[in-house]
């Protein structure tokens, strides 16, 4: 496995963290428990979005030091193989503005596909090509936007695909809306 060299240190530490699998699929972790497992770390003004694994904090450790903790930190707290997605405040604005989707439409929800592994990422974005109906687009080393019909997320091609094993342990997805209150999260921070 090739890992992306990730995002730059953040200049002031603010980072975003997005877990994968938890509350779904067996994994149920109460959002006041992670958070004060995380804060074993060195990690500062932690704080929980929603209940889907999105944590935002400030540190001092980098972004592959900080991944490395958060996934030990979760296996050894809550006993499950914990894979996540660390990236900056800096990146998390750049992916939204690159998105050509809107968050919502009428007919369409935008997702946004975040992975640690951009080989794995560049081979499910080729693998999707393939597939029916999938509209998406590259927006950067770490994350494919996509969409999938409203009310039909879970059936979508892309989502049957990206949920397979191989990409377990690199890729989490978040809808954009998600991400655009992560972004402001952390630029309150």
């Amino acid at each position: 496995m090739t890992t992306s060299p990730g995002p730059d240190p953040s200049p002031d530490g603010h980072y975003a963290i997005f877990l994968r699998g938890v509350n779904v699929g067996g994994i149920n972790i109460k959002m006041t428990d992670l958070k004060r497992a995380l804060t074993q770390l060195p990690l500062y003004s932690v704080a929980t979005l929603l209940a889907s694994g999105n944590i935002i904090c400030q540190t001092a450790m980098g972004p592959a030091e900080l991944k490395s903790a958060v996934e030990t930190c979760l296996r050894d707290t809550f006993g499950y193989d914990a894979w996540v997605v660390v990236l900056t405040v800096s990146r998390i604005a750049a992916l939204i503005a690159a998105c050509p989707y809107p968050a919502d439409s009428a007919k369409d929800h935008c997702y946004i596909t975040l992975g640690s592994d951009s080989e794995i990422l560049t081979e499910l974005y080729g693998l999707a090509e393939q597939l029916p109906s999938v509209e998406q687009c590259r927006l950067g080393p770490e994350a494919t936007a996509w969409l999938a019909p409203v009310g039909g997320t879970l059936e979508s091609p892309f989502s049957k695909l990206s949920a397979k094993s191989r990409y377990k342990s690199s890729t989490t997805t978040r809808n954009l809306r998600t991400l655009v209150k992560v972004r402001d999260a952390l630029a309150r921070l």
